[in-house]
């Protein structure tokens, strides 16, 4: 069974991982994404698998911590995942996450914007157990002002050159935004 880390845990772990940092006399910078931050700036999940992240500063620093981290808690080694970097923009929108208590480190998470376009760019619609990219962008739509596909493929060409866009994505998209639409005329 897979440890799922509530907001409370996120935020117990950033802490520490703050507290480590400050005492070694380092400010890290941490710019979370997917679903933790869904849970912690949007409020839309409640928990999560894993913290997706990219680090700026000493990464070998915050590895050796975040380890440190995992061992007390109980969690696995890898909650704190770099793997979000093949999905993140050039052009990215970040914003500061100020968290009550965190010293050492400085949290930012994707504005709804371009949150939005990078679930339409990872999204899995082959039906992955467990996936919830789905509903994070019928969520995030109306956060980010999207109402409709076009505006939704226009966004996400704000973030990723057209090249980079799959026709899966631009299917996928399709469909999520008609479906919205329905539920909003109050059709099946």
């Amino acid at each position: 069974m897979s440890t799922l880390l509530a907001k409370s845990d996120i935020l117990r772990g950033l802490r520490k991982l703050g507290r480590r940092a400050q005492a070694a006399g380092l400010l890290i910078d941490i710019a979370i994404y997917g679903g933790s931050a869904l849970c912690l700036a949007y409020n839309m999940r409640k928990a999560t698998k894993d913290v997706d992240a990219a680090i700026t500063g000493d990464r070998a620093f915050l590895r050796q911590a975040a380890a440190s981290v995992a061992e007390e808690e109980g969690w696995p080694r890898d909650w704190l995942y770099e793997g979000v970097k093949g999905f993140l923009s050039a052009h990215e929108k970040l914003e500061t996450l100020p968290i009550d208590g965190i010293e050492g480190v400085r949290i930012y998470v994707p504005t709804a914007q371009y949150l939005f376009a990078m679930k339409c760019m990872a999204m899995r619609l082959d039906g992955i157990e467990g996936s919830h990219d789905i509903a994070d962008i019928e969520n995030l739509a109306p956060l980010a002002g999207i109402e409709t596909a076009r505006q939704a493929l226009d966004l996400i060409a704000d973030f990723y050159p057209q090249e980079r866009i799959p026709a899966k994505v631009r299917f996928g998209v399709e469909e999520i935004m008609e479906r919205l639409a329905q539920r909003k005329a109050g059709s099946p």
